[in-house]
């Protein structure tokens, strides 16, 4: 390619990710600028990959500006917080009004709102967007959620939705919202990520310990599961993962790996955020305080002499028909995570008004994206047919699918508690739907509670208000 020629795209940061999204644009055809910090990282991508298409490569930012067509897009591919920050201010002074920088990482969405109102003023878009589908889906096809403005996605649509997976002729990218939006979706999708392998692992954990089943035999039966209504592309590396085995000890592969399960601070993010929109996301949070709890190692050391069960293992015949039931418990459980998920974005889309699309979401995290999967066709279907649902639970096919399985879903949680295995996620999606589905919660006791000790006041159910018991005195009541 001539150096004169103008590129489509450049993208600053080479490690695997910024690397792969590079080689993805060229390959659909696009010329792509190329910048890394490091000029060796630049060149050795150009001598490995350069036959896979056009690249311009650069070994300063003012030369990959200088290589775009106008208005410049720009896709920031390094790690998240300072050094995102360390870019934008460097980069910023060399753009023009109209130009459009991305950021691809997985940044905080407040952060993303502040650099977008930073740019904004000095005429530049700003994209936080989020990528998921780790290494592989940046060169073969991601989930790409980008935010920003409609202007800007006018732009940068086209190329995003080229580089992205497809499913149905579709692809899995749309414009999400404005400023934050991006980031916030992507967050949440991790969120989710973090309770469906926390769902899964409690599966495995039951099977195992519950069952007497051997990792060989359990990665046969997540197999069997990958056949039907809980394919995904967890529930296929879980079969993977099961049936590896070490080749130093030719142990199970799952016996060899210290049980410390680490995390980067998205899962993390998205329950905090959650209690600050208020919104309920107990299986996120219960797979969060897992990882944490797993590497409580003092406390887990100082614990397991604690008492338990007697009974620790179900009989042959028992064991037999449990793992049906673990199928269904599974399944359930994944609609309740999923169902707590998309009622955040709802929530944080209200509070920011970004006018997210849940329905959208759920499709194009239908490839690409780690917790793709057969289901979200359904949860797009259900938005489809109601915009404004409340919560996925309320949907007739997901109401259906959980009042069938609740027989084997309480008999796994009880079971589990009879025998001693933790299931912290399949319990407390069991107690959310109670939650849900009751009548009358005990939190009438609770306000009574907070009345009495402080004051607080209490609605009454027959009559509009707010009230005040005078605990201390008579006893009588008062409208405050």
């Amino acid at each position: 390619m001539s150096a004169r020629t103008p590129a489509d795209i450049g993208v600053i940061g080479l490690a695997v990710m910024g690397r792969n999204l590079a080689r993805n644009f060229a390959r659909h055809g696009h010329r792509v600028a190329l910048y890394n910090r490091t000029p060796a990282r630049t060149d050795a991508l150009v001598e490995q990959f350069g036959q896979e298409g056009e690249f311009v490569p650069s070994h300063t930012l003012a030369g990959l500006v200088a290589a775009l067509a106008v208005p410049r897009r720009v896709v920031i591919m390094v790690k998240a917080g300072e050094p995102t920050d360390a870019v934008i201010d460097e980069l910023a002074p060399l753009l023009e009004p109209g130009d459009i920088v991305v950021d691809g990482g997985n940044a905080h969405f407040a952060d993303t709102r502040r650099r977008e109102a930073a740019l904004r003023a000095r005429g530049l878009h700003f994209v936080g967007t989020g990528i998921s589908g780790g290494e592989e889906g940046a060169l073969n096809g991601p989930s790409i959620m980008p935010g920003g403005t409609a202007e800007a996605y006018r732009s940068l649509g086209p190329l995003l939705e080229s580089i992205a997976a497809q499913v149905d002729g579709r692809p899995c990218c749309t414009h999400v919202g404005p400023d934050g939006a991006g980031h916030f979706v992507k967050m949440v999708h991790n969120g989710i990520e973090y309770a469906d392998m926390q769902l899964i692992a409690e599966a495995y954990d039951l099977l195992r310990h519950a069952a007497g089943r051997q990792p060989g035999e359990i990665a046969g039966i997540f197999r069997e599961w990958n056949r039907g209504r809980l394919e995904s592309y967890l529930i296929e590396i879980t079969a993977e993962v099961l049936g590896h085995t070490d080749a130093d000890t030719g142990r199970p592969f799952v016996d060899v790996v210290q049980d410390r399960a680490e995390q980067k601070g998205t899962g993390r993010w998205t329950v905090q955020i959650a209690l600050d929109l208020g919104v309920p996301v107990p299986g996120i949070a219960e797979a969060v305080f897992a990882r944490s709890l797993s590497g409580g190692v003092p406390q887990r050391e100082a614990c397991r002499d604690l008492p338990g069960p007697t009974e620790t293992w179900l009989d042959s015949a028992a064991a037999d028909r449990f793992a049906e039931d673990v199928e269904h418990a599974l399944y359930a459980s994944k609609i309740v995570a999923y169902a707590q998920g998309f009622q955040q974005i709802q929530a944080g889309s209200a509070e920011y008004d970004w006018q997210v699309d849940p329905g959208a979401m759920a499709a194009i995290w239908r490839g690409g994206c780690i917790i793709r999967a057969r289901f979200l066709g359904r949860i797009e279907a259900a938005y489809q047919a109601d915009p404004q649902l409340p919560t996925l639970l309320a949907d007739e096919y997901f109401r259906k699918a959980l009042g069938e399985a609740q027989s084997a879903w309480r008999r796994v949680v009880s079971t589990a508690a009879q025998l001693g295995v933790p299931v912290p996620g399949f319990a407390g999606a069991l107690a959310y739907y109670d939650a849900l589905r009751a009548e009358r919660l005990p939190a009438a006791l609770i306000q009574g509670q907070r009345d009495f000790f402080g004051a607080h006041t209490y609605h009454r159910t027959d009559r509009e208000g707010s009230f005040h018991t005078l605990w201390a005195g008579d006893r009588s009541e008062e409208r405050r």
